[in-house]
């Protein structure tokens, strides 16, 4: 009986400071990204606005990996910018000149619920290449990864960004809620005008992949307490 209350209370112990993970460490997982991890809004650009009054919109939500457009292979995923809603002769999606009337940001990203709470969570990620243009008639396009933080239905409690640069990257950000429900997203976003399929090939995109994630500390000196206590109860129980 003695051995069965040691070997309980050592993995009770074990859990508990698991549990008290001071920081989690992730990296792209492409295998998670699906339609439903996907999320569109959009806006009147500064263009658009000072240039052609009246057109352009504001909206958001659920979107497409195909739509988005976020192509994923093996390991990697490829951002670039929308092209779906491009429809010359309407106002509301493109100007007379051509241009795409909405600012759009698009984004996909990794969606957990109740894994990271009271918690500061570390996103590493491989831009391995970046070819968006910055300036275009129209406006230009940029990329950032982020981490986003929600708490139960969707209350926004915060978030952090970074630009995409090639190279390895990573965005950190301290969780602000505590709660069991606590919705953690970490992703990337594509924000600029919708843009023409015929030319959308000269304005770029962006290619990450995943980084080489550490083993939390945390994770070591929890399972090393753990033995530890479960040493001194044995020595206590000769």
């Amino acid at each position: 009986m003695k051995k069965l209350a040691i070997t309980t209370l050592s993995f009770s112990v074990l859990a508990l400071c698991a549990s008290q993970v001071s920081a989690a460490n992730v990296t792209v997982n492409t295998s998670s990204y699906s339609d439903a991890t996907t999320y569109m809004s959009w806006s009147t650009s500064a263009y658009t606005a000072a240039n052609f009054p009246g057109d352009g919109g504001t909206g958001a939500g659920g979107w497409s990996l195909a739509a988005l457009p976020a192509v994923i292979s093996g390991a990697n995923v490829t951002i670039s910018p929308n092209v779906n809603t491009y429809a010359p002769g309407v106002g509301y999606w493109t100007n007379p000149d051509g241009t795409g009337a909405n600012q759009m940001d698009a984004a996909v990203y990794t969606e957990t619920t109740g894994l990271y709470v009271n918690t500061s969570v570390t996103f590493s990620f491989d831009v391995l290449a970046n070819t968006l243009a910055a300036s275009a008639l129209g406006g230009g396009y940029t990329a950032d990864a982020f981490i986003k933080d929600f708490g139960p239905g969707f209350a926004y409690n915060g978030e952090s960004t970074v630009p995409l640069t090639v190279g390895n990257d990573s965005v950190t950000y301290a969780l602000t809620g505590n709660n069991p429900g606590e919705i953690v997203q970490y992703g990337f976003e594509l924000i600029g005008p919708d843009a023409n399929p015929a030319t959308v090939a000269g304005l770029g995109s962006v290619v990450i992949g995943p980084a080489a994630v550490p083993e939390p500390a945390t994770w070591a000196w929890a399972g090393s307490s753990s033995l530890l206590l479960l040493g001194l109860i044995r020595r206590r129980n000769k």
